[in-house]
């Protein structure tokens, strides 16, 4: 359960209706939609900007957009998907503010998961070291990763906040992936889930 898709594919098949509209931003090889599709008959499409990556979800038989996912949201109407899935994309967006708008204004519901980046190992260890540690939050060395733009729920709360976006309800799970977090998440949880609309 320490894969963070797997948890992805619990979470998010209890969360999506059956034969909902779903769009994955950031999609990959598609292997979360593909579960979605097999499980749920969900009507599914998936945006990514590497083609070695759109063509393993061609081959999964699914549908999928190679170009910029904001160009993509914009050719469609309001409310036209269920579901805007975001796993793990949010912190590697240039504008992710935006993508969040445009999300929610082309959907009922966000999903957005990512990494906390306030977990309490990574507060230690930047503290004592002066570094980054590879973890069961951040399993590559720094030298292996992509660059992202560090998040956590604290700060992804209050985003929410301030940009009135409604949370439908969270999952916070420690370290271990398996285990909710609901005291103090900001520190203890090791990645978030959530689900997001916009307020009525």
């Amino acid at each position: 359960m320490k894969d963070k898709r797997t948890v992805d594919m619990r979470v998010m098949s209890e969360w999506v209706e059956p034969g909902s509209r779903v769009l994955d931003l950031g999609c990959g090889r598609g292997v979360l939609l593909e579960y979605l599709k097999q499980k749920l008959e969900v009507q599914a499409v998936g945006v990514d900007l590497d083609p070695e990556k759109a063509r393993s979800c061609v081959k999964r038989g699914l549908s999928v957009y190679m170009g910029d996912m904001m160009d993509f949201m914009r050719s469609f109407p309001d409310k036209h998907f269920d579901y805007v899935i975001c796993s793990s994309t949010l912190q590697e967006l240039n504008a992710p503010a935006e993508v969040i708008d445009e999300a929610l204004r082309v959907s009922r519901h966000m999903l957005v998961g990512f990494v906390n980046f306030a977990y309490w190992r990574n507060r230690l260890s930047m503290f004592w070291r002066g570094r980054n540690i590879q973890n069961e939050v951040y399993p590559q060395a720094w030298s292996g990763s992509r660059p992202t733009n560090p998040l956590s729920v604290g700060q992804f709360e209050l985003f929410c906040r301030e940009k009135s976006i409604r949370v439908e309800r969270k999952l916070c799970l420690g370290g271990n992936w398996r285990t909710e977090k609901r005291v103090l998440p900001n520190l203890f949880c090791g990645y978030a889930l959530f689900d997001l609309s916009e307020q009525k």
